[in-house]
This record gives C-alpha cells, sequence and structure tokens, in this order.
C-alpha cells in the first residue's frame, strides 16, 4: 500500500491544476493592461490559435470621429475643411472659399440636425458630445455652417419619430413648422428607393445621384443622403412607416470621412505576419468599405463582397468566396452568423467583434466573441469571451499575442512540471524493481517517502513553475503561424525533452541514493540513519536539479543568454523561496519531524548540487543539436 500511495504521489502532477489556472489568471492580468477584458478564462488560451479575426469597421478600425468632408446637392459641391470634432472648418467651391453658403447647402443641413438625435456642445477646449458619432459629425458641420442647432431643432420641434435601424437603414423624423415636414436620411441606395423627385419639385434623375455616391464611396467616405416632404398643416402629429415610404423629395449627400487608425494599420499587419487572415465587416457602401479596407492592407485589389451577395449565396459558394474576400459591405447581423459558420466549416478558430444587440448570436457562435467596451451594449457584452475597453483592433491584435505568450508559457511550465512527476515514478519503479539486490542489506526501500514526494510535487515544482508564467514573450511570438486546433500539446521534440529529462533525473537520484546509503553504512552509522540521510540527499538532489532545469525552460529552443539571464525576475524570486524553504526541510526540527529528514554536510549538499548541475549544459547541447536539425530541414 506504501508503495501504491508513493507511486501515486510521484505520477501525478498535483500542482498542475494550480499552475494552469494561475498562469492563465496572469494573463487576464496582462491582458487587461492592454485594454483586453477577458471575461471567460478558456478564451486567454483560444486567443494563441486564432486564425481569422472578422473586425467592424467604425471605431474599432477607424478613429470613430467622422468628419464631413463633402456636401453635394444636384446644383453644387461643396468642400469642407476640419478634422475630428473641431467646429473651426470653411467651406470651398472649386478651391475657392465660400462667404455665403447656398440655400440649398443650408436646407440639407437644417435637415440633417432635424433627422438626428446627437448634441454637441463645445466647452472651453473640449466638448462634450452624445449620440451616434456620424449624428455628431452632423451637427458639427452645421457648427462650422453658423448654423444654431438648438435654434433650429427649437423653430422645428420633432413630433414623432421612426428610429434608425440596422435591418432598414434610414431613420425618419415629423417636425412641425408653418408645415409639417417629414425629413428621412440613411443610407444613399434606400433613401433614392423613396424619392420621386428632387428639392424643386422636378422629376428625379437617380444616375447622377448614383455616380455621385459611388465617387463619394472610391474616396472612403461614408455617404448618407437626405430627403424630406411636406404634410401641410395637419392636427395629426403620428408618423405612420407607410409615410416613409415613397413621394420624397431628395435634398442632398453628405459625405464624411472616418479616418483609419494608425495603430491599427499597424496591428493588421502584425496580425498578416503571425499567419492571422483579417476580414473587415461593416454595414458602409461597398464603395467606402473598398477603399478604407484597401487603405488598411486588408486587400490588394479591393475585392468586395456586399451583404445582398451573400444573401444569394448558397453555403457551398459562400464557404469559397469568404476564403479569398476580406471586405464585406452592407452586411447585416444575419449575415455575420453566415460568415461565422462558414469559417468555422473550413476550420478556421474565428475571433468576431460586435457592439450591437442582434450582434449577439454571431458573438456566441464565434470562437472568440469581442465586445465593444464603449459602445457595445450590455446584450453583447453577456455575449462576448472579451471586451475591447478602448475599442481598438490594436487591442485585439495584442490580445493574440498575449494569448500565444501565455499559451508558451504553459508549455514551458507543463515541460518543467512532467518530466519530475515522471521521473518520480521512474524512480520508485526502479527501486521496487532492483534496490533490494543493489543494497547491502536485504531490505526493499524507497529511495523517498510518500510525504517527501509531496513536498517536491506540491511546494518546490509549483514554486519553480509559476515564475514560467511570467516569462517575456518569444521574439517570434507574432512571426509564426498559429497552431492548429487538433495539433498535440506535446510535439516529438518537446516528449522526447520530457522523457530524457526524467531518465536523467532518475538516473541521478539511484546513484545519488546508492552512494551516499552505501557510503553511511560503511561508515557504520545505524541504517535507518543512513537510509534517512540518502533520502534527504535525494529530494534535495531533485531540487536542485529543478531548479537548473527550470533555468533550461526559460525558453524551449533559445539559450539563457539569447534570452536575458535577467529577463525575468520572478524566477530567481522562486528560486530563493525555494531554497529557503529546503533550507528549513532540511534542518528545521519540526520539518524533519514531519518529512523524516536529517541535516546534511554543506559537502553533501555541494555534491548534489553538482550533481544537479549536469542536466544545465547536457539540454544546452541538446537546443544546439535540435537547432542544427531545424536549420537543415
Amino acid at each position: 500500500l506504501i508503495f501504491a500511495i508513493a507511486l501515486a504521489v510521484g505520477a501525478i502532477p498535483e500542482g498542475l491544476p494550480a499552475v494552469v489556472t494561475i498562469a492563465l489568471a496572469i494573463g487576464v492580468q496582462r491582458m487587461a493592461r492592454r485594454k483586453a477584458i477577458i471575461r471567460k478564462l478558456p478564451a486567454v488560451e483560444t486567443l494563441g490559435s486564432t486564425t481569422v479575426i472578422c473586425s467592424d469597421k467604425t471605431g474599432t478600425l477607424t478613429r470613430n470621429e467622422m468628419t464631413v468632408n463633402e456636401l453635394w446637392t444636384l446644383k453644387y459641391d461643396i468642400q469642407v475643411t476640419g478634422v475630428g470634432y473641431n467646429t473651426g472648418g470653411i467651406f470651398k467651391q472649386n478651391g475657392s472659399e465660400l462667404k455665403e453658403l447656398p440655400d440649398d447647402i443650408k436646407i440639407l443641413l437644417e435637415d440633417a440636425v432635424l433627422c438626428s438625435d446627437a448634441s454637441f456642445k463645445p466647452e472651453g477646449n473640449s466638448f462634450s458630445i452624445t449620440g451616434d458619432p456620424t449624428e455628431v459629425a452632423l451637427i458639427v458641420a452645421a457648427a462650422k455652417a453658423e448654423l444654431n442647432v438648438d435654434q433650429v431643432r427649437k423653430n422645428h420641434p420633432r413630433k414623432d419619430v421612426i428610429p434608425f435601424d440596422s435591418e432598414s437603414k434610414f431613420m425618419a423624423t415629423l417636425n412641425q413648422n408653418t408645415e409639417q415636414r417629414i425629413i428621412i436620411k440613411g443610407a444613399p441606395e434606400v433613401i433614392l428607393k423613396r424619392c420621386s423627385s428632387h428639392f424643386g419639385g422636378e422629376k428625379l434623375e437617380t444616375e447622377p445621384v448614383v455616380a455621385q455616391i459611388e465617387r463619394l464611396g472610391a474616396k472612403g467616405m461614408r455617404v448618407l443622403a437626405v430627403a424630406q416632404k411636406t404634410r401641410g398643416n395637419s392636427e395629426n402629429t403620428e408618423l405612420q412607416p407607410s409615410e416613409a415610404e415613397n413621394d420624397f423629395q431628395f435634398v442632398g449627400l453628405l459625405g464624411m470621412i472616418d479616418p483609419p487608425r494608425a495603430e491599427a494599420i499597424d496591428a493588421i499587419k502584425a496580425c498578416h505576419d503571425a499567419g492571422i487572415i483579417v476580414k473587415m465587416i461593416t454595414g458602409d457602401h461597398q464603395a467606402t468599405a473598398r477603399s478604407i479596407g484597401m487603405d488598411l492592407g486588408l486587400s490588394e485589389k479591393g475585392e468586395t463582397v456586399t451583404g445582398v451577395e451573400l444573401a444569394k449565396m448558397d453555403n457551398e459558394t459562400l464557404a469559397e468566396i469568404v476564403k479569398n474576400t476580406n471586405i464585406f459591405a452592407r452586411v447585416a447581423p444575419e449575415h455575420k452568423l453566415r460568415l461565422v459558420k462558414a469559417l468555422q466549416a473550413d476550420n478556421q478558430i474565428v475571433a468576431m467583434t460586435g457592439d450591437g444587440v442582434n450582434d449577439a448570436p454571431s458573438l456566441k457562435q464565434s470562437n472568440i466573441g469581442v465586445a465593444m467596451g464603449i459602445t457595445g451594449t450590455s446584450v453583447s457584452k453577456e455575449s462576448s469571451d472579451i471586451v475591447l475597453a478602448d475599442d481598438n483592433f490594436a487591442s485585439i491584435s495584442a490580445a493574440v499575442e498575449e494569448g500565444r505568450r501565455v499559451y508558451d508559457n504553459l508549455l514551458k511550465s507543463l515541460a518543467f512540471l512532467l518530466p519530475t512527476n515522471l521521473g518520480l515514478a521512474f524512480i520508485l519503479i526502479y527501486g521496487i524493481m532492483f534496490f533490494p539486490f543493489n543494497l547491502i542489506t536485504n531490505e526493499l526501500l524507497l529511495p523517498m517517502l510518500p510525504t517527501q514526494l509531496l513536498w517536491i510535487n506540491l511546494v518546490a515544482a509549483v514554486a519553480l513553475a509559476l515564475p514560467l508564467a511570467y516569462e517575456v514573450k518569444e521574439p517570434n511570438v507574432m512571426k509564426r503561424p498559429p497552431r492548429k486546433p487538433d495539433a498535440p500539446l506535446f510535439n516529438k521534440f518537446v516528449t522526447f525533452r520530457v522523457v530524457f529529462v526524467s531518465l536523467f533525473m532518475t538516473a541521478g537520484t539511484i546513484i545519488l541514493f546508492n552512494l551516499h546509503y552505501s557510503h553511511s553504512l560503511e561508515n557504520g552509522l545505524d541504517p535507518a540513519f543512513a537510509q534517512a540521510k540518502a533520502q534527504t540527499t535525494s529530494v534535495t538532489f531533485v531540487i536542485l536539479f529543478q531548479i537548473f532545469y527550470m533555468l533550461n525552460c526559460r525558453s524551449l529552443h533559445d539559450s539563457l543568454m539569447k534570452i536575458g539571464f535577467f529577463s525575468n525576475p520572478t524566477v530567481f524570486l522562486g528560486i530563493g523561496i525555494v531554497l529557503g524553504l529546503q533550507a528549513v526541510f532540511i534542518y528545521a526540527p519540526f520539518m524533519q519531524a514531519i518529512f523524516n529528514t536529517v541535516p546534511l554536510t554543506p559537502a553533501e549538499v555541494l555534491f548534489a548540487a553538482l550533481f544537479g548541475f549536469a542536466i544545465f549544459p547536457v539540454i544546452g547541447v541538446e537546443k544546439w543539436i535540435h537547432y542544427l536539425l531545424s536549420r537543415e530541414k
């Protein structure tokens, strides 16, 4: 029974669950510092195997600071200067500044302001904003035109509204002045279908408008169309959905730019270097999506697929299209779900971003759901695995990098822990099978007691494995392809390392135990004391062996000098703790009573240390041989 208990204690890595959990928790902490809040712990490890990131555009890949750059009506094409939410800017036509805006442009801005919910209030050198960034851009453009937004809204009080939603792609309001006016704004193709004439009463020819939409979109602009119609001076203050369907007068277009984040461009390049495909999924017009996607480096030729085209595809066609297309425009939430399923059917590990209630299904379906911390709804956050505190794509890239780092460090911890357990099992099996024939007495002895094995497993091994979770990232962490989901945790190289180190530790322990036990008996020591002394020496050897092997495990392939001897200070903290505890284990009377240890002389400790140090150069040579073999391949 004692042998069985000892074998179970030695073979089972009791400290492994604690090490894995703490390593993941450390990864969560590091990701939080890089603006990625982990809601579900397994996502930390899954991030390291991500192969595809499907990202929204606005606010994630772009700055989410919309700026109206162009105002277009059938009579005028006006450029607007200024960036972001700064109200400083001028209006130009054909390169010349306009001192007075045409009435058509004023009406376009007025209608845009009335058919929006955002507010913008300058406060000294800063400003206070509420509402959607697209609508804030409209308010800022009106402020540049010296339009008093509050007064305009006061003069035309809103009586009713049809809110914007991602399916209808428009918003409509009913405003009262001397007569009632219904204003509609939204996606150009949606608004144009509802227009029969242009502002002024003549029949609307859509071809020139469509050409302008394409032109603005090709410049990377998000395009909004505005239209209106009057309803007379009715006492009815309800706006029926049917009234927003037809007979509108087209007023004009507003082209606005949301510049790509500089850090997003760098992050996308880093993802490409890491073998991760980045796909942009946006509700914007196809031309706008194409332009922004090419600016971000998602596609050289700008291949783009729209939500309408996706809806017409069967699953087989979609599976082929999604492999070669990285830009998707005018996409609805249900299209996102189909895209995720198509990618997963191709064995991809998909991270999907989302911020709306309707994004919840695709966030749940994806391997890693990423919600926006600033603009995201509570439903999207609840459905996600990760929340981005800054809504920035660069934070996703950083989280993937940290996920790979966590996986690498977990592998290092396992490569350190498992040889200890396997080696202890080998030691006990060898002792049971051969010690009666090797020892002077005929007693069957154990090289270590079960309590001593627990000391190694639960105290020393854990204290030395945890610092490996703090190791710096490998130099090539974002230069290698993602690991395959079905790839074994240990490859042939790591498996060989575990078995080799286990056998090395087994041989060292057996040799040292025999030497000390035989030497003690030859010097006339009591057999029980000789056994305790040999067991104490064996435990000390294993502890020191672990310390030197742990230093080698700081990188599975590179030398300690290459990664930097002092690059991870927690390693030396762990070593100091273990050495202190081992001294107590050997010399403290109460520990001697618990673990049946005896004091060792400095010479005996030094002898055990020299035996343990042997693993350090041996693993160094093994790394060098592996490097030569991999270079030949």
